[in-house]
């Protein structure tokens, strides 16, 4: 039998929900004309700037200027396709979004879902006098806007009212059920269990007497089957907070390993670098001082012979030419070959030096990095390899000379080993501009490029395409940590298969003294700007 609690119930639900369908009816009512006024604003500012920017770069037929202008137009997601039209070579640019999102190019006219928007592009010039003329139509371009996030909006909306309805209506079948007196008692009773269950521990907590036989008789039944579930779903809880304790403390223990680990693998690069330095070094000086020795135990014969003449008294004067001469082109020789030996020792000393010790000093950048290429000569003469250096003489930084060495080491060096096959003849250019407080330098080749799925992945730890073959993968990721951690500033690189490739750095002429350093502020397209 339908009772008075149930015919009260179903009239409450009723008119809460007729009066909420009124109210959700008008609230979708106004979103929608909302939607559709935003819907609308956009559609006139994409236009206006659209109209604004493109006949400029239409104008000078810049494609990758306009194909820049229409991608940063495709950011909101009511746009669908924005193609650019130019008087007298048709569709000149163009940008999709696909199912998945993106944005693609457009290479034909095909058909594109959508409301398409027409709009004329004109440009506008000045004469020489100042003068504005005539504005000129230079194309056209027409923008394909989406109903669909619209759409969604006030499916969500619909949506929302809904289940905002049926929960404002179980909340009133509660509220009219808890108003009942017949329930009140029990409902004392639920609730000093509920209250015990909370407040004290949950194997304290005594089940509820289920002697009752009708609805909450079931109620109370179920309460106690929901204690039952919540002290075994307590003591689950409990062994997994002891669980996630452990597991969080060897998480701990295995990335401090893990850091430890890193940082040896970082050291021991660096050390391999200036152990190569040293062999370098040591081979370079080793031919020079070779021949010094030579000519001064020649010169040291010759003046044993001319001595041992003189003692005997039959010293000629043939004999005192021929010393002369010998003497001569000996002393020749070791000044020669000392002379290169001290300017290699100069060359490579304050290198070594840095590369071993972090201080941080002033130092003149052109002169140092002409260091750094000097000491990397025992490697590069083994090649057909020319470094070029284009820096302003001017330029004094207050900085780490060692980890700057590092890292010009690392760039130079990276580009030998991968950007050339063996025996192949190149050129690394080092270029260096300031900025105001900044130094942009530039170290380019013009190699064999980088392949287009290794680019995003250069400065990751243990990437090399040299595995097996000497090759780390250490190499960049410590120029990546050296510029971003130590300098605070941001390297970038890019590359075109087959043309070489460029690693533009960005570094303060003065280096933070904390360790908050600030990002550097990269231009745009990433290339030197003078």
């Amino acid at each position: 039998m339908f009772g008075i609690q149930g015919r009260l119930t179903a009239l409450f639900v009723v008119i809460v929900t007729l009066v909420l369908a009124i109210s959700g009816t008008y609230a979708q009512y106004s979103l929608g004309h909302e939607l559709e006024v935003s819907n609308q604003r956009l559609r006139q500012g994409v236009l206006t700037r659209l109209q604004t920017s493109l006949p400029s770069a239409l104008w000078d037929l810049d494609k990758a200027k306009v194909d820049n202008i229409v991608a940063a137009e495709m950011l909101p997601p009511e746009l669908v396709a924005i193609r650019v039209y130019d008087t007298s070579v048709g569709l000149f640019s163009g940008k999709l979004r696909n199912d998945a999102g993106g944005v693609v190019s457009i290479e034909n006219d095909a058909p594109v879902a959508g409301a398409p928007v027409v709009a004329d592009l004109a440009y506008r010039d000045s004469g020489a006098a100042g003068a504005s003329l005539k504005p000129v139509i230079v194309g056209r371009v027409v923008v394909n806007f989406s109903r669909a996030q619209i759409d969604a909006t006030l499916a969500a909306e619909v949506r929302r009212k809904v289940t905002e309805v049926l929960l404002l209506d179980l909340i009133l079948v509660a509220a009219l059920a808890l108003s009942l007196r017949i329930v009140f008692e029990p409902l004392k009773q639920l609730r000093d269990g509920l209250f015990d269950l909370a407040t004290r521990g949950s194997d304290e907590v005594e089940e509820l007497a289920d002697n009752r036989h009708d609805e909450l008789g079931e109620v109370i039944r179920g309460f106690n089957a929901i204690q039952r579930r919540v002290k075994s779903i307590i003591a689950r809880i409990r062994e997994a907070e002891d669980e996630a304790r452990k597991s969080a403390q060897e998480t701990a223990r295995a990335l401090d390993d893990l850091r430890r680990t890193q940082e040896s693998l970082l050291q021991a690069e660096r050390l391999a670098s200036l152990g190569g330095l040293v062999a370098g070094v040591a081979h370079e000086i080793n031919t020079p001082v070779g021949i010094a020795l030579t000519s001064a135990s020649v010169l040291m014969e010759a003046t044993e012979k001319v001595h041992q003449a003189i003692e005997g008294g039959n010293i000629k004067k043939s004999d005192i030419v021929r010393y002369v001469e010998t003497a001569g082109e000996s002393t020749r020789l070791i000044m020669n070959n000392a002379y290169r030996a001290a300017h290699l020792i100069h060359s490579f000393k304050q290198i070594a030096v840095d590369q071993v010790s972090e201080a941080r000093r002033r130092f003149e950048l052109r002169d140092y990095i002409t260091e750094v290429v000097a000491s990397l000569q025992p490697k590069l003469k083994k090649t057909h390899i020319h470094v070029t250096i284009a820096c302003p003489p001017d330029i004094v930084l207050d900085s780490y000379p060692g980890a700057l060495a590092q890292v010009i080491t690392n760039l130079t060096l990276n580009c030998v080993e991968h950007a050339f096959e063996p025996d192949a003849e190149g050129t690394i250019a080092i270029n260096v501009v300031q900025d105001g407080e900044w130094i942009e330098m530039q170290v380019v080749d013009n190699g064999k490029g980088i392949a287009p799925d290794m680019i995003d992945k250069v400065f990751d730890p243990f990437v090399t395409t040299r595995r097996g073959q000497g090759g780390t993968g250490l190499g960049l990721n410590i120029v990546f940590n050296l510029i971003a951690k130590q300098f605070g500033g941001n390297i970038t690189v890019s590359s075109t298969l087959g043309h070489g490739a460029s690693f533009v750095l960005r570094i303060p002429v003065v280096t933070p003294v904390d360790e908050a350093h600030p990002a550097a502020p990269a231009h745009p397209d990433g290339q030197l700007h003078a």
